[in-house]
């Protein structure tokens, strides 16, 4: 089932790339900002085969993602929720023990010796 799913998905977003890249641009960068006609999709309506190929593939896509993802999410909630169970543990090297610090009253300060004048 997940097989078909995604091989639907696939040749859904392929067809959905080349038929957006098929249409042709209204008015150009007008369009952006708020410019263009005043109708919602244009001055030649919403009809054309381009347009309603592009809106049923579209809703495919959206249909067969949700699907997918539902498909798929349950095999993750079953195995525990983590996606590298499964993955082989890899040992790390415990770090070399260190010397444990010596107190304070048990470290030795050189006093400082005083300076003779110098010598002329």
């Amino acid at each position: 089932m997940e097989a078909l799913v995604l091989t639907l998905h696939i040749l859904a977003c392929i067809i959905l790339v080349v038929l957006v890249l098929l249409q042709s641009g209204k008015e150009g960068m007008g369009v952006i900002f708020g410019g263009g006609s005043s109708s919602m999709f244009g001055g030649s309506g919403a009809g054309g085969l381009l347009t309603k190929l592009t809106a049923f593939l579209a809703v495919v896509f959206l249909v067969t993602s949700l699907l997918y993802n539902i498909l798929t999410g349950s095999k993750a909630a079953d195995q525990g929720g983590s996606v590298i169970i499964g993955q082989p543990a890899v040992e790390e090297a415990a770090p070399a023990p260190q010397e444990p610090a010596k107190p304070f009253d048990s470290i030795e300060v050189e006093e400082p010796k005083a300076e003779e004048p110098a010598q002329k």
